[in-house]
C-alpha cells in the first residue's frame, strides 16, 4: 500500500486563465483531509471537490457545481496525480487555473519546491481487469490490464507541422517531468474567432500556447518534434486523475479529447466488473 501525500508548506502561483483571460492567484495549502478541494475566495469561500461526476468538457475540463466552478483543471491535476498528492486545499480568487506557459512544468516545479509529506491514510489503486474500447465518431479510447500505468496516444491533423504522431509513456515521475510536463497546449489561428465567440481562448497568447497558421508553427521552436501528442498525454493524465485514484492499466487513445477521456471514467464507474481496488500493488510513478 502507498500512503496519501500532501505538500509541506503553502505554494503560491498566479497567471492568466487561457479561456477566461482573467488573472488568477491561487494558494495550495497542506491538508490532511485526504481530498483535493478547490475554494473560490471570490465567491465567499465556496468549495468544490475533485469529482468525475461534476465535470464539464469544453476545450478543457472544468469542475462544476450549482454555485461554483473551476475551469481548466487538467494540467494541475496531472501534476498532483503523478506526484502522488491527493490531500490538498487550493484557494483561488477566480474561476480558472492559470495556464502559465501552456505546459505543466511551471506548476510541477512550484509544487515540488517545498517538498512532500506522507500521510497515515492509504491510497486506493484501481486495477484494470478487462479490456474495453469506447468510441466517439472517429475517435477511440481503450483500456486494458497492465502491471503499471501506461498511456499511448495517437493523433492525426491535416497540417504539415503535425500530421500523424504517436507517443507511448510508461509513467514515472522523472519521465513525466522530462517528457510530458513541458509539452504546451496548442491551437490554430483559423479557429481563434470562433473560440472567442464561444467565450474561449480569451487569454491565449504566443507566450502560453503553440500557435499554428495554415502551414507552420508561428512561435517556434517546438520543445519536442512531437510536442502536440505529448500534450495530449498530459491532458489524458489530468482527466483520468478526476477519479481520484492511481491506475494499474494501459490507456490507448486515438484522436480523442477531453470528452472521450471523461466518458471513459464514467464508463468505468458504471461498470465495476472491469476493475478492482488493489491493495498490494501500485504504479511505479508513486515510488518516488
Amino acid at each position: 500500500m502507498v500512503e496519501k501525500r500532501t505538500i509541506q508548506r503553502e505554494v503560491f502561483l498566479s497567471g492568466v486563465g487561457i479561456h477566461s483571460g482573467q488573472r488568477v492567484s491561487l494558494t495550495l495549502r497542506p491538508s490532511a483531509c485526504g481530498r483535493i478541494v478547490f475554494r473560490r475566495l471570490d465567491l465567499g469561500g465556496r468549495e468544490i471537490e475533485v469529482d468525475p461526476l461534476k465535470v464539464e468538457s469544453k476545450n478543457s475540463s472544468s469542475l462544476i457545481s450549482e454555485d461554483c466552478a473551476v475551469q481548466t483543471v487538467e494540467h494541475l491535476l496531472a501534476v498532483l496525480h503523478i506526484l502522488g498528492i491527493d490531500s490538498i486545499e487550493i484557494d483561488l480568487d477566480g474561476g480558472e487555473i492559470p495556464v502559465m506557459d501552456g505546459s505543466a512544468l511551471p506548476l510541477a516545479h512550484a509544487i515540488l519546491e517545498p517538498g512532500l509529506s506522507r500521510l497515515p491514510s492509504q491510497k486506493k489503486v484501481v486495477k484494470i481487469l478487462r479490456e474495453h474500447t469506447l468510441r466517439e465518431g472517429q475517435a477511440s479510447l481503450s483500456f486494458s490490464p497492465d502491471q503499471d500505468f501506461r498511456l499511448t496516444y495517437s493523433i492525426e491533423f491535416p497540417h504539415p507541422a503535425i500530421g500523424s504522431q504517436e507517443f507511448s509513456f510508461a509513467a514515472t515521475r522523472q519521465g513525466f517531468l522530462a517528457e510530458i510536463a513541458p509539452a504546451r497546449t496548442f491551437g490554430f489561428l483559423k479557429d481563434v474567432l470562433e473560440l472567442w465567440k464561444r467565450g474561449l481562448a480569451k487569454g491565449g497568447t504566443l507566450e502560453n500556447a503553440v500557435i499554428l497558421d495554415d502551414e507552420k508553427v508561428i512561435n517556434g521552436p517546438l520543445r519536442f518534434p512531437d510536442e502536440f501528442v505529448r500534450h495530449k498525454i498530459l491532458d489524458l493524465i489530468g482527466d483520468l486523475a478526476l477519479w481520484g485514484h492511481p491506475f494499474l492499466g494501459h490507456f490507448k487513445a486515438y484522436r480523442a479529447g477531453h470528452s472521450l477521456h471523461l466518458k471513459t471514467i464514467h464508463f468505468l464507474l458504471r461498470n465495476p466488473d472491469f476493475w478492482a481496488f488493489e491493495e498490494s500493488e501500485a504504479p511505479s510513478f508513486l515510488d518516488a
